[in-house]
């Protein structure tokens, strides 16, 4: 029983190492904005200031993956699954000049799963 709130696709780890090679370590956020921040979005570790009100919610290929709190309420029983596809995604993310973007997928935990969860707890800023 695999219970991590987020993992990823083979294709995503797949990009991700290759976006490790030409910048170094990563992060990922997702605020749950419009647009843009719907989406998980890639930079350079420590080049997004996460706030009080961001969560951890686990590492991804060795990255930290970050997601604002009003955001989590709605994925909260979910575990999200980030996937990488062939598109233009958000402008300010890494992998836009790849040709891909990053998407988050999600599946229901279920009862078993959820009853040994805990929630994330808010990142200290």
């Amino acid at each position: 029983m695999d219970t991590r709130r987020v993992v990823l696709t083979s294709a995503a780890e797949k990009l991700i190492d290759t976006l490790k090679e030409v910048h170094g370590p990563l992060m990922f956020h997702q605020s749950g904005g419009c647009c843009d921040g719907s989406a998980p979005m890639c930079y350079v570790a420590g080049e997004f200031k996460v706030g009080g009100r961001d969560l951890l919610l686990g590492e991804i290929a060795g990255c930290p993956f970050y997601m604002g709190a009003a955001q989590f309420d709605y994925f909260k029983f979910s575990q999200l699954i980030i996937d990488a596809v062939p598109g233009r995604g958000g402008g300010f993310s890494l992998e836009a000049p790849e040709g891909m973007r990053f998407l988050t997928r999600s599946r229901l935990f279920t009862e078993e799963e959820l009853a040994g969860l805990v929630d994330p707890r808010p990142v200290v800023s």
